[in-house]
């Protein structure tokens, strides 16, 4: 007998008929599986053995494939908060279904973006997911700067695209998109950092990122005073003594040292301004050379509303 979990899970944990029945299965198997309750169908023709609520389950279920932002956050990827499920379908396809439950036709199903996408697009990707560079083109064009520009960064810094592919990236999107290149950095290594140079840079600050002290780096500094660290990870004893003490190598080094959390990021920004705009004003501004160009971006920033 065809071990049916064990070919799926072989597959991913999501697996379509015709790559089961070559690989051995038959129908008999199939159908003994799903009663047994080792294997769930997803849609006709699709079995999983994963949990039946995962972002990739219900793209198949409604009858495409994850896309946009939806796509880079179920591969690992920097984003914060919730979205609609995002899911590429062709533009001939039939048959739609709500993300929840394969016999009920999607109508006006709420809480699901469908993408009709041409052949172009639907012969990239996987059986699940479209391209990474599509993905991340849905996600420029549709979603907000900071989660966009996130989204970038977090496929650089993982090695998932390199600069060529970034080039390429910019190449397939609208004209009046491809300014989202100067807001892109490469070493940025977390998605609060990410999400805090993006914001700070709205406000009109000049933002340099992994700026140099002694043998360690700063996150970020802000119109060359405040030196910004922030902490993504959870307390450590081991570490305690060198986190001190990289505040006090910033502040010897010149600068404001200010330490600040992932979630005070996230969900308590405008103190975090706040504290930044009194340091700032605390000590006169040595004038950034790249204020002209935040400038001449800002005419840009109705990026910030999706479309």
């Amino acid at each position: 007998m065809v071990d049916i979990p064990a070919l799926v899970d072989d597959l991913g944990g999501l697996a379509q008929k015709r790559q089961l029945v070559a690989r051995g299965a038959r129908d008999v198997d199939l159908t003994r599986a799903v009663k047994e309750g080792l294997v769930k169908r997803a849609r006709q023709g699709w079995y999983t053995t994963v949990d039946t609520a995962e972002p990739r389950v219900r793209a198949v279920r409604v009858g495409g494939r994850l896309t946009g932002i939806s796509a880079i956050q179920d591969w690992g990827g920097w984003v914060l908060g919730e979205y609609p499920l995002q899911v590429s379908v062709p533009q001939n396809a039939a048959r739609l279904r709500s993300q929840w439950n394969r016999r009920v036709p999607i109508g006006e199903s709420r809480g699901v973006r469908l993408h009709w996408d041409p052949p172009s697009i639907v012969e990239r990707g996987s059986i699940w997911h479209v391209s990474l560079p599509e993905a991340l083109r849905r996600v420029v064009v549709d979603e907000n700067l900071e989660t966009a520009v996130a989204a970038i960064d977090w496929a650089l810094h993982s090695g998932r695209i390199d600069e060529f592919d970034f080039e390429q990236l910019l190449l397939s999107l609208p004209i009046h998109k491809r300014w989202i290149r100067s807001w892109i950095d490469g070493r940025c290594d977390s998605l609060p950092e990410s999400i805090a140079r993006t914001r700070l840079r709205v406000a009109g600050h000049c933002v340099e990122t992994q700026v140099a002290v002694q043998n360690k780096r700063i996150d970020i500094v802000v119109n060359g005073i405040v030196g910004l660290e922030i902490n993504g990870k959870q307390f450590h004893a081991h570490t305690f003594e060198e986190d001190h003490l990289k505040g006090i190598e910033i502040t010897i080094a010149g600068f404001h040292a200010m330490s600040v959390s992932a979630k005070m990021v996230f969900n308590r920004w405008g103190l975090v301004q706040e504290a930044i705009g009194i340091a700032l004003a605390s000590r006169k501004a040595r004038p950034p050379t790249e204020i002209q160009e935040i400038q001449r971006d800002r005419p840009a920033l109705g990026y910030l509303e999706a479309g």
